[in-house]
C-alpha cells in the first residue's frame, strides 16, 4: 500500500515551476498523469510508481512517498487527498491514566482532538462521515461504546491544550478573575496561591501551565485529556501534577515527552510511530514500563514491528569534562518588585556546560537575564548569544532567520542533527512549537560568542529530539571553547549535557538563592533532596524512573544519601 503526502504549507508550485510534475516518469510516458498541479501538487496514489524522483527534486521538501503494509487498512482520519493520515486510536480506560508516547508530528494531538470531540474522524473518506459510520467502524472494540457516548453527548470532556502561553493573548486580567473558586483552591494546593493576584500576561511558562492545569482539574468530567502538562514545570511540580491527575475519578489520557513523569502517572501506554507529517499509527495498549522500554528500544514486541533502526540511550556523554578556567562572575543580588534573588559567584571553564535547575518562580530566568546585564546584574562577557524561554520567529523563511551565523558550525554540527534542512523554506509562523524551538536553538548556537545562554531548550521537543540536542550542545560548546548556561527541567536532559550544575532554592515568587556551579553528582543530589524526590535508572534503557514515596528503593536511596542513582 503506497501513500503520497504533500505538505500544503510547503508546496509552492508558483515558485518552483511545477518541477515534480515535470520530472515524474509517469507524466512523461502515460496519457494519465500521476502528478497534477492545482493550488498544490496532487499525486495519484494509484498511478504513482514510488520512484521517489519528485521527493528528491522538490526544493521545498513538501513531498513524502511511503510504502505501508496492506494490513494498515483504512485510516481513522485523513485531512484530505495527499495529506496526513492516522491509523488506529488510543482509548481511555475507565478510572485509569493512559499515557501516549511517540515523536512529534505523528498524530498524538490529532488523536486527542478526535477523542475530545473536536474532530469527527472521516475514516479516510471525504463524503460526510457521521458518528454512526464511526461507531460501525469500531464495532466490537472499546472505542465503540466511547463514540456512542460521544455521539449522544453523554460524556463530559475536559481538555488541557498544549501551548498554554496562548492564554496571554486572550486574557489580560488577574489570575483570580480567570479561575473559578474551585480552581483557585486547587492552585493553592499546587503552591500557586501567590499567582492569584498576578496579571496573566506577566506569568512565566510554568506559572501559566499551573493555571491551565488547575482550571482543568476543577471541572467535573468523565474523560480528561492533558496535552503536554509538564512543559515548563520543575520536576517536583511535575510529580505533584502527576499525583493530582492520578487522583481524578474519571478516565484520563495524557500526552507528554517527559518519560519519567509519564511512567510515574500512567497505568497503561500506547506507542505511536510513523513518518512525521505523513502518517501515524497507534500500537495496542501496553503496560507502562514495557511499553516505554519498547518505544526506546525501537521494537514493538506484540506487533512484531521495528519502528526505528536505532535504540534511544540516555546519559551518553558527548565530551570529556571542561577545560581551563575562562573567567568568573561575581556574587550579586537582584530585586524585581516583591521578588529578590541572591547569587553566589563562581568560576567558569572553557568548553563547559553549566546546567541550571530548581523550582519554578525562584529566579532562574532572572539569573540568565542578569548575566546579559539586565536588572543591574553583571554582563558576563562582551559577546553573548541568548535563546529566550518563549520563542517568537519573524514572518520570513528559516534560511533568512539563520543568516549571518557561523556557516561551518551551522552546517557541520547543527542542521543535520536537529533536522532543520526541511524547514529552511518555511516561515516562522508556519512552524510548530518544537520546530520553532529547534530553529531558535540553532540560531543561538551558530552565532559566534563567548557565552551561550539557553532558557528551556528542550520544551516541546520529543524524546528523540531531546537526545540529539543533548549531544549537539556539549559538542558545539567544546568546539568553540566557550561556556553555556542551560536552564531546563528535564532531569535526564540536564544530566546528559551538564559538566556542573547551579541549584536554585527559595520561596517561589518571593525570594531565590543560586548556588555556585557544583560538581554534577553533588548538584543533582542537592537538587533532588531539595525537591524531596529520589530517582533511579532503568537497567535496560538507562532512562530515569521516579521512585514512589516510601517504596523500598526510595527508602534505600535516602539512607545512602543518593537521591539520583
Amino acid at each position: 500500500m503506497r501513500i503520497a503526502v504533500v505538505d500544503p504549507s510547503r508546496c509552492r508550485p508558483d515558485k518552483c515551476g511545477h518541477i515534480c510534475a515535470t520530472v515524474c516518469p509517469v507524466n512523461k510516458t502515460s496519457p494519465q498523469p500521476a502528478i497534477v498541479i492545482e493550488k498544490r501538487a496532487v499525486i495519484s496514489e494509484e498511478l504513482c510508481i514510488g520512484c521517489g524522483i519528485c521527493v528528491k527534486k522538490c526544493p521545498f521538501n513538501a513531498i513524502t512517498i511511503v510504502n505501508l503494509p496492506d494490513e494498515y487498512g483504512t485510516p481513522v482520519h485523513q485531512y484530505g487527498p495527499n495529506l496526513f493520515r492516522l491509523y488506529g486510536l488510543p482509548y481511555p480506560k475507565e478510572g485509569g491514566v493512559v499515557g501516549i508516547v511517540g515523536p512529534n508530528g505523528v498524530g498524538k494531538t490529532t488523536a486527542v482532538k478526535i477523542l475530545a470531540g473536536q474532530i469527527v474522524p472521516n475514516l479516510g473518506r471525504f463524503d460526510g462521515v457521521t458518528y454512526a459510520d464511526v461507531i460501525r467502524h469500531f464495532r466490537g472494540t472499546e472505542l465503540q461504546s466511547y463514540f456512542e457516548k460521544l455521539a449522544r453527548r453523554g460524556v463530559r470532556l475536559v481538555h488541557k491544550p498544549q501551548e498554554v502561553e496562548k492564554i496571554r493573548s486572550f486574557f489580560k486580567g488577574k489570575v483570580r478573575e480567570l479561575l473559578s473558586p474551585r480552581a483557585q483552591e486547587i492552585l493553592k494546593e499546587m503552591e500557586g496561591g501567590y499567582l492569584l493576584d498576578r496579571n496573566v500576561p506577566d506569568l512565566s511558562g510554568g506559572e501559566l501551565q499551573k493555571v491551565a492545569i488547575a482550571a482543568a482539574l476543577a471541572k467535573e468530567g468523565d474523560f480528561y485529556f492533558f496535552d503536554e502538562p509538564t512543559s515548563f514545570l520543575d520536576i517536583k511540580e511535575r510529580v505533584r501534577i502527576a499525583q493530582f491527575i492520578k487522583r481524578l475519578s474519571g478516565s484520563v489520557l495524557v500526552v507528554d515527552h517527559d518519560l519519567a513523569v509519564l511512567d510515574y502517572m500512567s497505568d497503561y501506554v500506547f506507542v505511536v510511530y510513523g513518518v512525521p507529517s505523513a502518517y501515524g499509527r497507534f500500537s495496542g495498549i501496553k503496560g507502562v514500563r514495557e511499553g516505554i522500554n519498547q518505544y526506546l528500544l525501537g521494537f514493538l514486541k506484540e506487533e512484531n514491528v521495528r519502528i526505528r533502526e536505532h535504540e534511544i540511550t540516555f546519559f551518553a556523554r558527548a565530551k570529556e569534562g571542561a577545560g581551563r578556567p575562562k573567567g568568573s562572575y561575581p556574587s550579586f543580588s537582584v530585586r524585581r518588585g516583591d521578588f529578590s534573588l541572591e547569587v553566589e559567584g563562581g568560576e567558569i571553564r572553557e568548553g563547559e556546560v553549566i546546567g541550571i535547575a530548581g523550582p519554578n518562580g525562584i529566579g532562574k530566568t532572572t539569573f540568565v537575564l542578569s548575566l546579559l546585564g539586565n536588572f543591574g546584574g553583571p554582563r558576563i562577557a562582551d559577546s553573548i548569544s541568548y535563546k529566550p524561554q518563549y520563542v517568537e520567529l519573524p514572518h520570513v523563511p528559516v534560511s533568512e532567520i539563520l543568516k549571518g551565523v557561523n556557516e561551518d558550525i551551522l552546517r557541520g554540527e547543527i542542521l543535520g542533527p536537529l533536522e532543520l534542512e526541511k524547514l529552511l523554506n518555511l516561515t516562522g509562523p508556519q512552524l510548530s512549537g518544537g520546530e520553532r524551538q529547534r530553529v531558535a536553538v540553532a540560531k543561538c548556537l551558530a552565532t559566534d560568542a563567548e557565552i551561550y545562554l539557553l532558557d528551556e531548550p528542550s520544551a516541546y521537543l520529543d524524546v528523540e529530539q531531546r537526545v540529539r540536542l543533548s549531544r549537539v550542545i556539549p559538542r558545539v560548546i567544546a568546539k568553540r571553547k566557550a561556556v553555556a548556561f542551560v536552564v531546563d527541567h528535564d532531569v535526564a536532559f540536564l544530566d546528559a549535557i551538564s559538566d556542573r550544575i547551579i541549584v536554585f532554592d527559595g520561596v517561589p515568587g518571593r525570594r531565590g538563592h543560586a548556588s555556585p556551579p557544583l560538581p554534577k553528582e553533588e548538584g543533582m543530589n542537592r537538587l533532588l533532596k531539595l525537591l524531596d524526590i529520589t530517582i533511579r535508572k532503568d537497567p535496560h534503557t538507562g532512562r530515569p524512573r521516579i521512585n514512589k514515596p516510601g517504596s523500598q528503593k526510595d527508602r534505600e536511596q535516602r539512607r545512602k544519601g543518593r537521591y539520583y542513582e
